[in-house]
């Protein structure tokens, strides 16, 4: 049974973004960190208990990503179990990447789960899945993350999705190359070159262009 504290937690939470005359990304955020700071006192399951709550009932996938996320001890509560929880219900590039940099990512880099659930996303027959293995790899080479440049894990990931043209995995190829060349753009060319055939235009162009540039779309290059 949920707490009734738990309960009305979430509702006020979801109460005070409904009422804010501008919803934007800043906004919500600002209310997220109010509720982060008030709650940090409390243990790791009532953290987890709430979220799945914001994410079950109000829908706030991101405000549960980022609760735990905030909270250390939370956070290391995340396992296979729980990713592929808060993983339901992925189905565009803003849910699919909120969870990936707030969650999965994180959680992979640090060592809470394994290569081979990664490896199952990219498998997998869904396309928000797929996206999610991509971008989870960001994490790995992110420094502000504290990703210190993952050569072999990111490029695994990459090979299994090098002939995926769905352009959402396509951006998110980009994307993973784009990371990791911050840290092995030796290993990138390599990866480049050699799958020059199976790669879609648009990441073999972009990657070259960070690489050279250090901007993906240089001002007056044509797209």
């Amino acid at each position: 049974m949920i707490n009734a504290r738990v309960k009305r937690i979430a509702a006020d939470f979801d109460a005070d973004i409904r009422a804010l005359k501008v919803l934007n990304t800043p906004m919500a955020r600002a209310i997220r960190r109010k509720y982060s700071e008030k709650l940090k006192q409390e243990k790791p399951d009532f953290i987890l208990e709430l979220a799945r709550v914001l994410f079950n009932k109000h829908k706030h996938q991101w405000a549960a990503y980022e609760l735990i996320k905030d909270r250390k001890a939370a956070f290391q509560c995340i396992g296979k179990k729980e990713l592929e929880e808060f993983g339901r219900g992925i189905n565009s590039w803003w849910t699919v990447d909120s969870f990936a940099r707030t969650l999965s990512g994180p959680a992979w880099l640090n060592g809470q789960i394994s290569d081979k659930l990664i490896h199952k996303w990219a498998r997998s027959k869904d396309l928000w899945w797929r996206r999610a293995a991509l971008v989870s790899t960001v994490a790995l080479n992110v420094r502000t993350q504290g990703g210190y440049g993952d050569t072999p894990r990111t490029l695994a990931i990459c090979k299994m999705l090098v002939k995926d043209h769905e352009d959402m995995i396509v951006k998110a190829m980009s994307w993973a190359l784009r990371a990791l060349a911050v840290h092995d753009p030796s290993a990138v060319n390599k990866f480049l070159k050699k799958y020059d055939e199976e790669l879609a235009a648009r990441v073999k162009r972009e990657v070259c262009n960070k690489m050279k540039t250090g901007l993906k779309n240089p001002k007056g290059k044509r797209q």
